[in-house]
């Protein structure tokens, strides 16, 4: 296995939680579990510790990263600017074939929720920000955005099953959508900025464990 698919296998195995926070990463047991040699397992610690995923202490060993709540706010706030930006490019930018698309992973969205399936919703407001990012064009907002939501992974599950929260977190990716469709920039960038407000707001009634 090349040293990037170790990489890309560890960081998913991080942010879809089979590592909890906190928990250390044995570079042995590592190499057991991918198949692979001590020096790609560290390569790939280095790597998602430069990411913001992993914790390296000398004498120490890696860790996962846990997040804080206050670290979490201030990834939350970077990303509403940045986000901000990708949305109004985005209502710039997209094609009827964008925007069709744009609907039908906000139907998928409404379903899941009607479902009660926080799981998928959780998989499906990825793939949305992952797709509006993608219609934006603007790669270096992109790029940073990614990473930063890739730092604050921890808390998203359970933001997303707070009692009605997907409810709401529904209505705002769908007035996103909307503005994109719509080619309004300014009504995109305030829509996301409305969002990413929310979510800042819920994790400051949160305690920081």
């Amino acid at each position: 296995m090349g040293r990037d698919s170790i990489t890309e296998d560890l960081r998913a195995d991080i942010l879809e939680g089979r590592f909890e926070p906190g928990e250390r990463l044995v570079e042995l047991k590592l190499t057991e579990q991918y198949d692979c040699g001590r020096l790609a397992v560290r390569t790939a610690l280095v790597e998602l510790s430069a990411e913001g995923l992993v914790d390296r202490e000398v004498n120490r060993g890696a860790t996962v990263r846990d997040v804080s709540i206050d670290e979490a706010i201030q990834i939350t706030q970077a990303r509403a600017a940045l986000e901000a930006l990708i949305a109004a490019e985005a209502a710039r930018h997209a094609d009827p074939v964008q925007c069709e698309a744009l609907r039908g992973i906000g139907a998928d969205m409404a379903a899941a929720v009607e479902a009660g399936d926080l799981g998928a919703y959780s998989v499906l407001n990825g793939a949305l920000h992952r797709f509006v990012r993608e219609i934006s064009g603007h790669a270096v907002a992109a790029h940073l955005v990614a990473h930063l939501r890739n730092r604050g992974a921890q808390h998203r599950y359970r933001l997303s099953s707070l009692p009605g929260r997907a409810e709401q977190s529904l209505k705002q990716h769908q007035a996103i959508i909307d503005a994109i469709v719509a080619g309004s920039a300014d009504a995109a960038s305030e829509a996301m900025e409305m969002h990413l407000g929310s979510v800042i707001e819920t994790l400051r009634t949160w305690p920081d464990e």
